[in-house]
């Protein structure tokens, strides 16, 4: 075969590429021009069954850390007895943190200088029984936890909830895909694509030292228990439809 045949089927192929390619990326493009997405989101409200709530202690400063050390560990003995107590289980009970820290202070005359150390540890209580939040938080500062807070609230099974939701949100975005079509002239057709999104919204309170109390007042009175209002949460999902138009 001689060069210049060569070369021209050469031509050929590349001139034959290009337009495949030039009708694909057409082809694409109209696609695209002939779909139109909508959003809509449902709603379902419904009251928590779980709750978590963060207990902790911290000890003043001691001379060793040895001291800060047994200190901690007494304390967190009693809490975590407490709430057992009061029924929680062993599996509902982790320890999220533990840290022991030198502390310094510092003077002009002396700079910084060791003056001890302290020990922060502090749990995490799973609690399936919500009437019972208001005690926990009572007997375990009771037995002399200082670190209360990070309370949120759940739902241990939202698989009917989400579905709801689900249905909300596809018939909101259903409604608007037919308004808009009507408004714009469109006729819609067949749904091309689905994709959602989940948002489940419990409210956390943040953690909080308590006030100080002492062991001699503890004794003598009993500390009452706060009340936890729960509410209600809100399980949202968000569904985007795209649609084919003619």
């Amino acid at each position: 075969m001689k060069k210049s045949q060569v070369f021209l089927a050469a031509l050929l192929i590349v001139a034959i590429a290009a337009i495949v390619i030039s009708a694909f990326v057409f082809n694409r493009e109209r696609q695209n021009e002939d779909r139109f997405s909508v959003s809509g989101s449902g709603i379902v409200y419904a009251k928590a069954d779980i709750a978590s709530i963060n207990l902790g202690f911290k000890t003043d400063t001691k001379k060793t850390a040895a001291e800060a050390t047994v200190e901690s560990s007494a304390k967190m003995n009693d809490i975590i007895k407490a709430v057992k107590g009061l029924g929680i289980e062993e599996k509902d009970i982790k320890t999220n943190q533990y840290s022991l820290n030198p502390v310094y202070n510092y003077t002009n005359a002396k700079g910084q200088e060791l003056v001890g150390y302290e020990v922060y540890q502090s749990l995490t209580i799973k609690v399936r029984d919500l009437t019972k939040i208001g005690d926990i938080i009572a007997r375990s500062t009771e037995k002399g936890a200082n670190q209360v807070g990070g309370i949120s609230f759940t739902i241990d099974d939202e698989y009917e909830l989400k579905n709801q939701a689900r249905e909300l949100a596809i018939n909101k975005a259903k409604e608007k895909a037919e308004l808009i079509a009507k408004q714009a002239g469109m006729e819609l057709g067949k749904v091309k694509s689905v994709s959602e999104s989940y948002y489940e919204g419990g409210g956390v309170m943040p953690m909080y030292a308590n006030a100080k109390i002492s062991l001699e007042s503890a004794r003598d009175t009993a500390i009452a228990s706060p009340e936890i209002a729960t509410g209600q949460n809100e399980v949202k999902v968000d569904v985007t439809l795209t649609y084919e138009v003619k």
